[in-house]
């Protein structure tokens, strides 16, 4: 017979769980339940771990996945328009059903991310082993968990996955936009000392998350003086004077940080690519390091070792 998780496991499973409808703010607590926990309970760790799974992994997957539903619903609509004969009351009548559909997968979908964490907390606070659909299972074999039996001594989770697990969840937070920071932060802050791989990766991704965030802010900082230059060689009526020389210069500005704006924004994506991939190649077993940060950031720690 499994043995009943203890009030202040559930209670730390729950919160962990339910921390998930912060959309990213809530991304430490698991974090700070599950250093809490580890080698009090298999079972508040377990849950603590995955919920940061569901957070960090399950957030990049539920955005990929929207952004996948949103193109394929604009190209729905534009193949819908495209062979109409241009009659408004036809057109119309064409376009309800599939709005209407596109409106309830889009929110369907939004509404079942928050779901899951609610039914995971509800769960957990019976005292239930819950398990997401996939991850759990998944997550459950990796780290070695297994509900603990009443007559069996008590075997901990496998340490190097815990801490792969939570380097890894570090390195997939890079989608979650500044909030996704807390991740690899947390983790330094409460185990770094014990552990010099875990150390050594929450720091590279905080700095790698860090540079990405800064970039991005400098993309709208960039558009933002440009389309205020314009702004400001305007006349009361909204008309630009071509024909000025501050005229022509405004212009230029504008195109000058529209384009560094674009450029920056599409090397963004590559940015968060790159984040995955290192997620994945350390749950693979890999001491992965970002090129150029990684080195920067390990030769800056052995130095203080030493």
């Amino acid at each position: 017979m499994n043995s009943v998780p203890s009030i202040e496991d559930r209670i730390w499973a729950v919160i962990s769980h339910i921390s998930s409808l912060a959309l990213g703010m809530g991304i430490a607590l698991p974090i700070v339940g599950w250093s809490d926990q580890r080698r009090k309970s298999n079972y508040a760790a377990f849950q603590s771990l995955q919920a940061l799974g569901y957070q960090s992994l399950g957030f990049t997957i539920w955005i990929l996945s929207y952004l996948v539903i949103v193109i394929v619903a604009i190209a729905i609509l534009i193949a819908v328009l495209a062979s109409q004969d241009g009659s408004q009351e036809n057109l119309n009548a064409v376009l309800r059903p599939w709005l209407i559909v596109i409106f309830i997968l889009l929110f369907g979908f939004f509404a079942l991310y928050f779901l899951l964490p609610i039914i995971a907390a509800l769960a957990c606070a019976f005292g239930r082993d819950f398990r997401y659909p996939i991850l759990g299972d998944r997550l459950a074999l990796y780290l070695g968990y297994e509900p603990a039996q009443a007559s069996e001594e008590q075997v901990w989770l496998n340490e190097d996955h815990e801490l792969r697990w939570m380097a890894a969840m570090g390195h997939f937070s890079i989608l979650i936009l500044l909030w996704g920071m807390l991740a690899p932060l947390t983790a330094w802050m409460l185990y770094g000392r014990r552990s010099f791989f875990l150390k050594f990766q929450s720091i590279q991704t905080l700095v790698y998350q860090a540079a990405a965030t800064v970039l991005l802010f400098l993309a709208l900082v960039m558009y933002s003086f440009g389309f205020f230059a314009l702004l400001a060689r305007t006349d009361g009526a909204g008309q630009l004077d071509l024909n000025s020389s501050t005229g022509l210069l405004a212009i230029l500005l504008f195109g000058a940080a529209l384009l560094i704006s674009l450029l920056i924004i599409l090397f963004i994506p590559l940015l968060h690519i790159l984040g995955q991939w290192a997620g994945y190649r350390v749950l693979k077993g890999d001491d992965y390091h970002y090129p150029l940060i990684g080195r920067w950031v390990e030769r800056k720690l052995l130095k203080k070792v030493e």
